[in-house]
């Protein structure tokens, strides 16, 4: 099995969880830019966090055998605080470092006239970029702010295809899918979307433009959540190849529309995923 998260915060995790994942399949991830767990004040916070995501971050992933890439944007939930503003000015200079494949989390929170207006400028230099865009749908009023999210992306003229609505649910999906944008799933303990209930949306909507994520951060939340939504799916008569589509083909179709990817092994490891006998999970093969 190998994985390739396309949504995780891996700077609030720690160095075992790296290796937990590498033994799991991960092989790739990309990091969405997010917000601290306390407000920023300042745009240097917000640069130095860029920084990170573009450098050491990366460094830190491939010190255990995975790819790591990221997203860039002013997140939803600091849309709203004037103090936060300026970051917009400095973002067009990240999205054009190498490792950058989209401009995201854009999107809402909760709802505002700012939130309006920080998504709009953001979807602007996304077709600016030529960068597809990942966006956040809020975690309240949650039909609304889908509804809402699709209405701006048409508006802004980009193409529903360079587009990943993320954190659906059973309410949201059809929408999504309607739309012609690509569908994305937080797998969460407590909240948002667990595994069998997304082998339950991939049995009643198909795995076309599917993307399966751990979206772990700061709080409860666990990165091996991609690894136990495939051995639901094996679980449940889906066979290794759709496994793979779902887990591995779709997030690299997605992300590969920047034309930055990178994917090929790192130095001092082999290619090989791991692979799961009954709920053990086999490490990866290292040279």
């Amino acid at each position: 099995m190998r994985i390739f998260d396309p949504h995780i915060h891996m700077s609030s995790r720690t160095t075992d969880d790296y290796e937990a994942m590498y033994a799991a399949g991960v092989r790739a991830l990309v990091e969405p830019a997010f917000w601290l767990g306390q407000p920023r004040t300042s745009v240097g916070s917000y640069t130095d966090y860029f920084d990170a995501l573009i450098g050491w971050e990366r460094f830190r992933a491939a010190q255990f055998g995975i790819r790591h890439h990221c997203t860039i944007a002013l997140n939803p939930k600091e849309a709203n605080d004037p103090r936060c503003r300026e970051v917009l000015d400095v973002l067009p200079r990240y999205l054009a470092k190498d490792g950058v494949v989209a401009v995201g989390e854009v999107g809402y929170d909760s709802m505002t006239k700012e939130e309006d207006e920080v998504f709009s400028r953001q979807l602007a230099m996304a077709l600016e970029h030529d960068l597809p865009v990942l966006v956040h749908t809020p975690h309240r009023d949650k039909l609304e702010g889908t509804k809402r999210t699709l209405d701006v992306v048409r508006e802004a003229g980009i193409a529903p295809e360079r587009v990943v609505v993320d954190h659906l649910n059973e309410v949201t999906v059809k929408l999504v899918k309607d739309s012609g944008a690509w569908m994305g799933f937080s797998i969460y303990p407590d909240t948002k979307m667990d595994e069998h209930r997304m082998v339950e949306i991939l049995r009643q909507y198909g795995l076309d433009n599917m993307i399966v994520n751990s979206a772990a951060d700061w709080g409860r939340s666990d990165p091996l959540k991609t690894a136990k939504t495939g051995q639901a799916m094996l679980d449940g008569g889906f066979t290794e190849a759709d496994v793979d589509k779902v887990l591995w083909q779709n997030p690299v179709e997605f992300y590969g529309q920047s034309g930055r990817l990178t994917l090929d092994p790192l130095p001092g490891f082999t290619g090989e995923a791991a692979t799961f006998e009954g709920n053990s999970v086999l490490r990866g093969a290292r040279k």
